[in-house]
């Protein structure tokens, strides 16, 4: 039974995750396009271009990926870099497969609610100093 005015969560996630396993299953090297002019997307300024970055996201190309409903992200390197990506997972515009071109285009979401906020970064461990107590 289907209720009127009831709201769902985006199906975004659960499509990407759906897809990405689909690609690497078969063997193949799963692509995104990611809007990335989206509020809270970090990806390599240097590859931007027209407001939009491909990333490689193939198990063999990151590392320390997840992906929940909120955000994508995983660590890799862009021109022999370690860089961190972050990504809305509302910013991916498509997933496909790199050989063949399969895949899926997510269309824009109306009313797509932002991001939940990441937590912050941990704090980093500060430097020990010894102090002479007499």
């Amino acid at each position: 039974m289907i209720v009127e005015g009831t709201s769902m969560t985006s199906s975004r996630p659960y499509i990407l995750r759906a897809m990405y396993e689909w690609i690497a299953d078969n063997g193949l090297t799963p692509y995104i396009l990611v809007n990335a002019d989206f509020p809270g997307t970090v990806v390599p300024a240097q590859h931007i271009e027209d407001g939009r970055i491909v990333l490689n996201i193939a198990p063999r190309a990151v590392n320390d990926w997840y992906l929940d409903n909120d955000w994508l992200g995983f660590s890799a390197r862009f021109s022999g870099v370690a860089e961190s990506v972050r990504i809305p997972v509302q910013a991916v515009l498509a997933i496909y497969a790199r050989e063949n071109g399969k895949g899926m285009v997510f269309e824009k979401e109306e009313g797509a609610p932002t991001p939940a906020p990441e937590p912050p970064e941990p704090p980093r461990p500060r430097k020990p100093h010894l102090q002479v107590i007499k």
